[in-house]
């Protein structure tokens, strides 16, 4: 538990309680036991399996599913923003990004996705440039301008 307090920037403040409760269990209910067990599996799973010498499957750990869908997304278009078109009747107008990746320097593109197709995921939305087509028309996100990477 030592190397999570060290860490600062591993962990959120609202998550903490977790390392306390594992560290003295017998203070705690077994109720708030499992829910510390859980947000130490979905927040720092690597702590989990080597403190318990377990290895996390999938759909045990939040943050494990995650690095798993970056892992495999990183090089697709995924959606970063998305807002109802009222220029092209059902459809989504989405702003995607290669990995999904933000920041200045980070380069945009917008595609129309039939609303009915639209289902984010747990990580979001993954582009499919064989059915989702790059669109480069009126946009309803407010301070889109004409030119910007697309």
């Amino acid at each position: 538990m030592e190397s999570l307090c060290l860490d600062q920037s591993s962990y959120k403040e609202d998550e903490c309680w977790a390392i306390v409760a594992i560290a003295f269990p017998e203070l705690f209910t077994r109720f708030e036991r499992r829910c510390a067990e859980r947000t130490i599996k979905d927040s720092w799973p690597d702590a989990w399996e080597a403190i318990f010498g377990t290895v996390l499957g999938p759909g045990e750990s939040v943050a494990k599913d995650r690095r798993a869908f970056e892992a495999q997304h990183a090089e697709d278009w995924i959606v970063v923003a998305a807002i109802t078109s009222s220029h092209r009747h059902a459809f989504v107008e989405c702003v995607a990004t290669i990995g999904g990746q933000r920041g200045g320097g980070t380069e945009e593109r917008r595609f129309l996705v039939p609303a009915r197709d639209y289902e984010v995921g747990r990580f979001g939305f993954v582009i499919d440039p064989e059915r989702h087509e790059v669109y480069g028309g009126p946009s309803d996100f407010r301070g889109w301008q004409p030119g910007r990477a697309q």
